[in-house]
């Protein structure tokens, strides 16, 4: 990770406002684009980044030499195809994506020869939205999943990892895109997908001055950026459809359960989530 290298970070959101905000105060030369004025004034104001712009950043683009991409996996794929071609050899790219089939190919069919894009997905994401609140996001927890492809060196995978080492990740891993986005419908979108379901299945306005710690745990993340979500869900709906129909189907086994009065049944689902659930807590 030499700082020699100017980093440019392309959507200045909750994670990248995140990485340039880490990478600005280890001493890297971090600049910035987005949409938002608003958002622009803010990384600024706060040192995210030493220079950015909402529009006419061909010079931004032709002068950074390490490049994260903070965008909707569609926005991602439109900007690289219409400005990527300014990227100079020798750059490398990666970005935050949660998903990862399709986009990632496209993206490198879509940059010029020389550019390295390799993919990764910091577990990090929160319920709020915005640069204002990157400051909330806690790295030192959270998994980093890498997610190369033949067209990747060794060189370019290692800085990769070398990034989420200097951001502050501990658990960085490596896996194909396809394995990724099967493992992504599992132990995100599901969730998402139930905590949603579970606020949408009823009136729950009057619920919170009832309700306790589990019901607040479980929905904390049916606070939800539907824009961002949609799309994710739609780019990886066949993976999220088989999760879902798999948690239907335990989710019909306990009921089975309830209705036969199965009390012994019930005791050995929960004694098998225990288990399962204590091998996080030793992480």
């Amino acid at each position: 990770m030499d700082k020699q290298h100017t980093w440019l970070i392309v959507g200045l959101g909750l994670l990248g406002g995140r990485y340039a905000q880490i990478l600005s105060a280890k001493g890297y030369t971090v600049t910035g684009i987005t949409r938002s004025p608003d958002t622009l004034r803010y990384a600024l104001d706060h040192g995210y980044i030493a220079a950015g712009k909402t529009e006419d950043f061909a010079d931004l683009v032709q002068n950074a030499d390490r490049v994260v991409f903070g965008l909707y996996p569609t926005v991602l794929l439109d900007w690289v195809r219409r400005y990527g071609g300014g990227f100079r050899p020798g750059t490398r790219i990666t970005d935050v994506s949660g998903v990862k089939r399709g986009l990632v190919e496209g993206v490198q069919a879509a940059l010029p020869a020389g550019v390295e894009f390799i993919a990764s997905h910091p577990m990090a994401g929160r319920e709020t939205t915005g640069i204002t609140h990157c400051a909330e996001v806690r790295f030192t927890d959270a998994n980093f999943i890498v997610t190369p492809t033949a067209a990747n060196t060794p060189a370019g995978i290692a800085w990769c990892k070398a990034l989420a080492g200097v951001l502050g990740f501990s658990r960085i891993s490596e896996l194909s895109p396809a394995a990724h986005d099967r493992m992504i419908g599992y132990v995100s979108q599901l969730c998402h997908a139930i905590a949603v379901s579970l606020m949408c299945a009823s009136d729950n306005s009057d619920l919170a001055r009832y309700t306790g710690d589990s019901f607040r745990d479980l929905t904390r993340i049916a606070r939800i950026n539907e824009t961002m979500w949609a799309e994710l869900f739609l780019w990886n709906k066949d993976n999220l459809i088989d999760e879902i129909e798999q948690f239907t189907a335990a989710l019909d086994t306990l009921k089975g359960k309830l209705i036969a009065n199965d009390r012994e049944g019930l005791e050995e689902m929960f004694r098998l989530s225990t288990l399962r659930r204590a091998a996080f807590d030793k992480k």
